[in-house]
């Protein structure tokens, strides 16, 4: 792709310079006269300067992100409470695919003005990614087919694609940006009073709109070059996240057969081509510079026993069940009563090896969208609902740090209400968490976390103020209340603008990484009397440590309390990608050593995971179906 990008530039600075080579022996006097160097090398310096600083700006509008991407495309978001029932089903099923992935919920979009069949997600980062559909696929598609499209884009959400992909739309902006200035040129000749000077002015514009073509080409090659495989991948990847191949087939197929197809009206439609889930463009010179694959060979590809003609007899109607949630199955919910609390070390057998541990970053199977929909569907309904507007998302997740004990809820609850307004409505919530199983608690931050999102500054600041009176109420903070004040705070916090993609190394940043290893061990061990969990402590840290290439006695040195483990985090971030799966590979080892995996070692894996962009997808739900999970 860098290759491509600087021969268009090349290309581009060539064909301005030809343009000025020929405009300036026009307008010589006389007949035999040379092109001066300087007419080259200004044409050359300005017209590379120009492609530089206009893919600049463009990178840095495109600095909000998935957000500052769906204004860009003319998408609005759908509020977590809607009541219009296509988009219900929707909100539904890019629930069920985060949670099942691990993934922050993604705020979902709508492209009302497009008919088409379409949809893209965005984002610099998995937190921060946005899930945008069109009108045209809402109405047209049925729930398995849309949870196809569905599934597509979170493939690019989970393989990384989304960074490139905004990169991409902010470069090439540069290089075709000379021809919309020749079109601006030819759009305004004609305004012109002096007839000679139109003329020239047209000829001005239409040299520049033909150099812009070659601008134009090169950033096609490219989309074409980088996007076409990728597509490829995202549709086997929707396949193993719904195991449902006729689903996406089907809204290929679909796609095929509507007058609209999945074209795209808006002005974005160029730009965007290498981001939606379908060619957004007429297509010319055979498909030759298409972004995506012919829709036969991605059906092929998907399956290749697929008939149009029987599915299309067979295919359920799109409004069909349009908001419809799976039913939980009986006792799935797993609730207990408050004093038959399974204990938070309880744990299960772990059959994965390191490596094949740290795999499951990024990753997502029908097993665990099945769970993540039985969950949603188990979920108290008046839970549920309190989660789709702002103050009943916080609500919730206040309640879930108030404790069992009277007397302690008691003071957390006057904390609250010394902070904040949210101290009732938490009052009101708390017969809907104060039994809800372990394996609830992650989902609901996470459903509260994509209503809060778009909250103002002020809403989000007093619902983190909420958060630490409750934690800090009986003056000691418990391990879940770590985990939830941190996620909370990491997701909600200002996301600072991309700058360079992070380089450091485990071993510029081993304090950070030792802190982390000993806070995920200690968390899973509990002491007794005859010294098996010294032991077990040691082998842990050994196994991690061999990994991470730490020295063995780093573990022991480094701090461990909330603060420095919550510094910790915020250091890791800057690792590299690598390094990031080799930090979690070295601390699966670690949790893992004594073959198994208990509530808080596996709550603490995924939350260091949501931190560092690496999501982990629910690690007990086929262990535990009571619900005790992390």
């Amino acid at each position: 792709m860098v290759v491509l990008f600087l021969v268009a530039v090349v290309a581009v600075v060539a064909a301005v310079d030809f343009v000025l080579a020929t405009l300036y022996l026009l307008g010589a006097d006389a007949p035999y006269a040379k092109v001066p160097a300087s007419v080259h090398v200004w044409g050359a310096v300005v017209t590379a300067g120009t492609i530089l600083v206009v893919s600049l700006i463009h990178v840095a509008r495109l600095g909000g992100g998935g957000a500052a991407v769906a204004a860009m495309a003319g998408a609005r978001r759908v509020a977590a409470g809607t009541t219009d029932p296509l988009e219900r089903r929707l909100v539904n099923i890019v629930e069920e695919m985060a949670i099942a992935s691990g993934v922050r919920v993604p705020q979902v979009y709508v492209m009302d003005r497009e008919s088409g069949i379409n949809a893209f997600a965005a984002g610099w980062d998995v937190s921060g990614a946005v899930v945008a559909v069109t009108r045209g696929a809402l109405e047209t598609l049925n729930r398995d087919e849309l949870q196809g499209v569905v599934g597509h884009e979170f493939s690019h959400i989970l393989n990384g694609d989304m960074r490139l992909n905004i990169r991409m739309l902010g470069v090439l902006a540069g290089i075709v940006f000379i021809g919309s200035v020749g079109e601006f040129g030819m759009r305004n000749a004609a305004e012109t009073e002096d007839a000679r000077a139109a003329a020239a002015v047209f000829a001005i514009g239409l040299a520049l709109f033909i150099v812009g073509y070659i601008g134009l080409f090169f950033g096609r090659v490219i989309k074409a070059a980088v996007s076409r495989q990728r597509e490829f991948l995202a549709d086997a990847s929707a396949v193993q996240f719904t195991r449902n191949p006729d689903g996406i087939a089907g809204a290929l197929d679909q796609i095929g057969g509507s007058p609209r197809g999945a074209l795209i009206s808006a002005r974005c439609a160029e730009d965007f081509s290498h981001m939606f889930f379908g060619e957004s463009l007429r297509q010319r010179f055979g498909g030759l510079l298409a972004t995506h694959p012919s829709l036969e060979a991605r059906i092929r590809r998907i399956n290749p026993r697929f008939q149009a003609p029987a599915y299309r007899q067979k295919r359920p109607a799109p409004s069909a069940g349009a908001a419809a949630a799976p039913q939980a199955a009986a006792g799935f919910a797993g609730e207990v009563p408050a004093a038959g609390r399974r204990s938070a070390d309880a744990g299960a057998a772990w059959g994965r090896s390191a490596a094949e541990s740290a795999a499951l970053v990024g990753t997502l199977d029908a097993g665990k969208l099945d769970y993540a929909a039985r969950l949603l569907a188990a979920m108290p309904p008046a839970l549920r609902d309190a989660l789709r507007d702002v103050d009943g998302a916080g609500a919730a997740m206040v309640a879930l740090l108030i404790a069992p004990k009277p007397e302690v809820a008691e003071q957390q609850l006057q904390a609250v209400k010394r902070a904040t307004t949210l101290a009732e409505r938490t009052w009101g919530l708390l017969p809907h968490t104060r039994d809800l199983a372990l394996g609830f608690h992650l989902p609901v931050i996470d459903l509260a976390l994509a209503t809060v999102k778009p909250a103002p500054e002020a809403t989000k600041t007093q619902l983190v103020a909420a958060l630490e009176a409750a934690a800090y109420a009986d003056r000691r903070v418990s391990l879940h209340e770590f985990v939830v004040l941190t996620l909370v705070r990491d997701q909600l916090a200002p996301r600072a603008k991309p700058g360079a993609p992070a380089k450091r190394k485990i071993a510029e940043l081993a304090g950070a990484a030792a802190t982390i290893l000993a806070l995920v061990v200690h968390s899973g061990t509990r002491p007794d009397a005859t010294g098996a969990r010294q032991d077990a402590v040691d082998a842990a840290l050994r196994a991690g440590t061999q990994i991470l290439g730490l020295p063995d006695d780093a573990p022991r040195k480094a701090p461990l309390n909330l603060g420095a483990a919550r510094a910790a985090l915020e250091a890791l971030k800057e690792l590299a990608p690598m390094q990031k799966a080799v930090l979690v590979k070295g601390l699966f080892a670690a949790v893992t050593s004594d073959g198994t995996i208990r509530v808080h070692e596996a709550g603490l894996m995924r939350l260091v995971g949501a931190v560092l962009d690496c999501p982990l997808p629910p690690l007990l739900a086929e262990l535990d179906p009571a619900g005790l999970q992390a």
